[in-house]
């Protein structure tokens, strides 16, 4: 295995519903996947800081973290930039992790839209 460093973890869900519990599942869903596919327990992760379009205001999705387990990670939430044409309806979120391996970013549902270059090989990958 590769030595032990500090890594940053991407990734993104959609969320069909602006509900408390939509976004609480689907964000719960992202960061169980993340740590699934990177191998990671509760005590790898230092940080995370969680970003929602500005149609997702009926949760904070770090409580779906906190849901988890995650009572000693720090976590931040806020609103992504409003850009024009931009993909509605989506939780992201950004992982500070230990790790020995190079993070696998994670992209869900219509989130897979955001990172072309990640799954175009492999479009079934982000469903």
């Amino acid at each position: 295995m590769g030595e032990l460093r500090v890594r940053g973890i991407r990734g993104a869900i959609s969320v069909d519903k602006n509900e408390a519990g939509e976004i609480l599942r689907s964000t719960g869903e992202l960061l169980q996947e993340i740590m699934k596919v990177n191998n990671l327990e509760e005590s790898d992760i230092i940080s995370a800081f969680f970003t929602v379009t500005p149609d997702l205001n009926a949760a904070f999705p770090a409580e779906a973290a906190r849901r988890l387990g995650w009572k000693e990670v720090a976590l931040m939430c806020a609103t992504e930039i409003p850009v024009p044409g931009s993909l509605p309806g989506i939780v992201r979120v950004l992982i500070h992790a230990y790790c020995k391996t190079p993070p696998q970013h994670v992209y869900l549902g219509r989130a897979v839209l955001l990172r072309p270059d990640l799954y175009a090989e492999h479009p079934e990958a982000g469903n």
